[in-house]
């Protein structure tokens, strides 16, 4: 495993991200006994940098994650966790939200501690630290050991981070972006990585496979792309070679997948100028497609008042955009398709990528025969 130094860190470059554990049987339930197992294995690669927070798995992980780490000496791993602003209804509750989250996890301090997704919606609450104190309190916790690290995970425009930082940044030690090989250029994430650098903030990956997604490329995307290389290898590689990158977090549910991933880590092997072009065409190809990029993170799903699974229709539309044929009326529950969508916008409050999710849905419906 390769380790990066942070002030005084030592963190494993590849760490696990707690929001897709495995599910009991399908189900919505997190597999307690698989999930333990998949964290044993991920320390015994060499995985020391665990990265949870309030909603992963409705409220369970940070509990679960507790649970299973707490066997392991408590300075042998880092822990992270978020404060989740996502929602107005969240701010002015940092004490309370911090205190539960101990708790959860069962311990003392957060190694790491992030502000969740600032946003372009949701900036100017963050930055109202008079009226809800949030940050104040943050900033008091690191004072006191209880934080050692505060940082922030965004999917904001280049403008909502460089006010974050403007405001916040002589407190904060790093931040959390959506980065890949699609993104480099999709969600302008090459300028975000130049925008931190400039303020001296290290980076931290989410969504380096995009939900998994760039590791299963149609065949047609797999053919343009070296084939000694898995697509899953070339995606880290292409992190390894971005300098300012210290941790990659990477939402692993199988023991297979911690293996490969481990493995992939265990040298530090960035692309050659042939590998990166090679991405880039796919990229490129990829965003012509006019696909909507879903990493199926599941905000959308919690507070969806028909009960719909977006991320499923969402990956069967994309599925009709790319081929042009109409889908299938049985590859969605009955009740539960495009066309049970109310509008009411719920969805696109909270959803990352900014995905115009009522417009699919009304423009999906007249597709499925």
């Amino acid at each position: 495993m390769i380790y990066k130094k942070f002030k005084d860190a030592n963190i494993s470059a590849l760490g696990l991200g707690c929001m897709r554990f495995p599910k009991a049987d399908g189900e919505g339930a997190v597999d307690l006994e698989a999930t333990e197992r998949l964290i044993d294995l991920a320390i015994e690669k060499g995985i020391n940098y665990f990265d949870t927070a309030w909603v992963y798995h409705d409220g369970h992980s940070e509990e679960i994650v507790g649970r299973f780490l707490g066997k392991y000496p408590r300075e042998s791993y880092y822990l992270a966790t978020k404060f989740p602003g996502f929602s107005e209804e969240m701010f002015g509750t940092a004490r309370e939200k911090f205190e539960t989250q101990l708790a959860r996890c069962a311990t003392d301090y957060f190694d790491f501690y992030l502000f969740h997704n600032v946003s372009d919606g949701n900036v100017d609450n963050y930055l109202n630290d008079e009226k809800y104190g949030d940050y104040s309190y943050f900033v008091e916790q690191k004072r006191l050991g209880r934080i050692r690290y505060l940082g922030f995970s965004t999917h904001g425009s280049l403008e909502t981070i460089r006010r974050f930082l403007d405001a916040y940044g002589e407190n904060l030690d790093f931040c959390q972006i959506q980065l890949n090989w699609l993104d480099w250029e999709l969600q302008n994430a090459k300028a975000k990585v130049e925008l931190l650098k400039q303020y001296g903030i290290p980076v931290w990956v989410m969504e380096p496979l995009r939900g998994g997604r760039l590791a299963s490329l149609d065949s047609e995307l797999a053919a343009m792309l070296p084939a000694d290389q898995t697509p899953a290898r070339l995606a880290f590689r292409f992190l390894q070679t971005i300098p300012e990158v210290t941790v990659v977090l990477s939402g692993m549910s199988s023991p297979e997948q911690i293996e490969e991933n481990a493995l992939i880590f265990s040298e530090d092997a960035p692309l050659n100028r042939a590998q990166w072009s090679a991405l880039q065409a796919v990229a490129e190809r990829m965003m012509s497609k006019n696909t909507l990029h879903c990493t199926a993170c599941r905000y959308c799903t919690s507070g969806c008042p028909s009960s719909l699974d977006i991320p499923e229709i969402i990956k069967l539309y994309n599925r009709y955009r790319f081929t042009g044929k109409p889908v299938p009326a049985d590859s969605i529950v009955e009740g539960r398709d495009p066309s049970a969508c109310i509008g009411c916008g719920a969805c696109e409050g909270v959803c990352p990528q900014n995905i115009k999710i009522s417009e699919m849905m009304a423009d999906f419906a007249q597709y499925i025969k």
